[in-house]
């Protein structure tokens, strides 16, 4: 900016009107400016500028797979919420190792952010207790562990008795469970809700029709060829979450389970058998969380933490007929 205004023969302040747009540059005064800027590519260093002015020209998002369906739209929704508010989104992807998730959060929240936003994959979450303090944090999908919080999320509790109870209408009582981590908390609801399911209707649990970690296609083939290998296999799956029911439905014997999943997916629907799923709505999870995370950091001395819990609703497609018990 110094180099512009010495070029320009003005103050380093008139530089930063112009930049600005402010209405009461003289038009000369303005066109001389924006011609040297194009002649030195001048850009503003929007760090110095957050500096300067105390806030954050971004917004950060951490999600365990911006690959995933269900997270790029949330994070779709969260950009679009910021973008209107003339404030950038940083996106990163944070895997499924709970090692790394601190290193990950901390590099981002260094960065001055407006907000954080996390759908979280560790086990302890109370060292974000320094940055809360100065940075509004928002869980969603999921919850921290150690930390009180606002949290946007789905009922999975009820979406996953939903699911198990839609398959046990249509006749099925061996029902396989097909999830991911069980210390994450959507875990732990949606297993409760099959159990809840399964329990009403006079179904014992079976721990041998739970599989876990199933995260890619080799972990996927693993749990369905044990599970299909069990004398009384099952008739029916339960898959806890998009991800699991893409791979599922790419190494399941073809039209002979029955499956229910937790989580639409593009082009579930044009599947042969289409999927049968629990429907989320990520755009709305999203754009609840960046609001509030602009709430926050407009009124920071509000301090009350909400959960907040987003209803779930089943939509019957194909995949939950194809098999009879």
């Amino acid at each position: 900016m110094r180099d512009v205004a010495a070029r320009a023969g003005v103050s380093a302040k008139t530089v930063s009107r112009v930049f600005n747009d402010d209405p009461h540059v003289l038009p000369e005064t303005r066109a001389h400016v924006e011609q040297i800027m194009r002649e030195l590519n001048y850009v503003p260093n929007i760090l110095a500028t957050t500096f300067r002015s105390g806030k954050s020209s971004a917004i950060g998002i951490a999600v365990p797979d911006i690959v995933d369906p269900f997270f790029a739209a949330i994070a779709r929704a969260v950009d679009d919420v910021a973008r209107k508010r003339g404030v950038a989104t940083l996106l990163t992807n944070l895997g499924d190792d709970p090692a790394r998730e601190r290193d990950v959060l901390e590099s981002l929240l260094s960065r001055r952010l407006a907000g954080l936003i996390v759908a979280p994959i560790g086990t302890d979450h109370s060292w974000l207790k320094r940055w809360t303090d100065s940075t509004p944090v928002v869980f969603v999908d999921r919850s921290p562990t150690g930390l009180s919080a606002d949290i946007f999320t789905d009922n999975d509790e009820a979406g996953a008795y939903l699911a198990t109870g839609h398959l046990i209408d249509h006749g099925h009582r061996r029902i396989a469970y097909v999830g991911d981590s069980f210390h994450l908390s959507t875990e732990v609801s949606r297993l409760a809700g099959y159990r809840r399911a399964l329990d009403e209707a006079g179904i014992p649990f079976d721990e041998q029709l739970v599989a876990s970690y199933v995260k890619d296609r080799d972990s996927t083939q693993a749990a369905v060829t044990r599970l299909m290998a069990a004398p009384d296999r099952p008739t029916a799956v339960f898959s806890s979450n998009a991800r699991s029911s893409m791979h599922l439905l790419r190494v399941l014997p073809e039209e002979s389970v029955a499956v229910v999943g937790f989580g639409d997916f593009p082009m579930a629907d044009l599947l042969r058998p289409a999927l049968t799923v629990v429907d989320q709505d990520p755009d709305q999870i999203g754009m609840l969380a960046a609001n509030r995370v602009f709430e926050r950091a407009d009124f920071p001395r509000r301090r009350l933490k909400r959960t907040n819990i987003l209803d779930v609703s089943l939509i019957e497609r194909e995949s939950c007929k194809v098999a009879k018990p």
